[in-house]
């Protein structure tokens, strides 16, 4: 049974503990959908001020990042390599951290209420596996920290995929 901890620390030391409970969650477990769920439902219970956490994996043959395991609203279902906040961050390999979605040249809405976005990309062994995205509905809710944190948890989640 997981037990929900209280993020009483500091940003860095919650999201640290985050990451341990991430480890705990999900050790012994291989099945990646099963993985993937938990790691977006304990994201979406950690983080505040945020409308949207899930992945979306990278299907080669199509060259599109396909929707995986998410909490939040309905969402697209299929993103191009290039196209959108996640195929950006897709295709340039790289986190894409965005302070207000409605500057960013072809953002993709499917939610009307989102204003910010990060999304980071999930690579193992130097291949694409996809995207962690999380929308918020505050402009500039992602900072500096919160980028190198979420890489860290990505990090962290590769090894149970």
């Amino acid at each position: 049974m997981f037990h929900v901890e209280s993020y009483t620390g500091t940003k860095e030391e919650n999201y640290n503990l985050v990451i341990k409970q991430l480890k705990a969650l999900l050790h012994g477990e291989t099945n990646q959908t099963a993985n993937l769920a938990n790691a977006s439902a304990l994201l979406n219970q950690f983080l505040e001020n945020v409308n949207w956490v899930g992945f979306y994996l990278n299907d080669v043959e199509k060259e599109e990042l396909v929707l995986g395991p998410f909490q939040g609203l309905p969402a697209c279902v299929r993103i191009p390599l290039g196209k959108g906040v996640c195929g950006t961050a897709a295709e340039k390999m790289k986190t894409e951290r965005v302070a207000n979605v409605h500057e960013f040249p072809g953002h993709i809405a499917c939610d009307a209420a989102s204003q910010s976005e990060i999304v980071v990309p999930i690579i193992k062994n130097n291949q694409l596996i996809g995207v962690l995205d999380i929308d918020s509905p505050i402009l500039n809710r992602f900072d500096e920290t919160d980028q190198e944190y979420l890489e860290q948890f990505v990090q962290a989640l590769i090894e149970f995929l």
